[in-house]
């Protein structure tokens, strides 16, 4: 699985990162971005949890 960031619809809330360290930080323009790694099994909890609480859905986990 991999996740993405929809950086037209992020607002820069910056929760992503909390949530997911390993996966998600914010770049230079203030917005999130996702890791271009493949989610591990052990992150996956992490990273779905990371796209249910992102406030404007730009996230996506698949």
């Amino acid at each position: 699985m991999k996740a993405h960031v929809d950086k037209d619809t992020c607002i820069g809330c910056g929760l992503c990162p909390e949530v997911c360290p390993e996966i998600f930080e914010m770049d230079e323009d203030g917005k999130a971005v996702a890791s271009s790694d493949e989610v591990l099994e052990n992150l996956l909890s992490s990273a779905k949890d990371a796209e249910e609480q992102c406030p404007v859905n730009a996230i996506t986990v698949e």
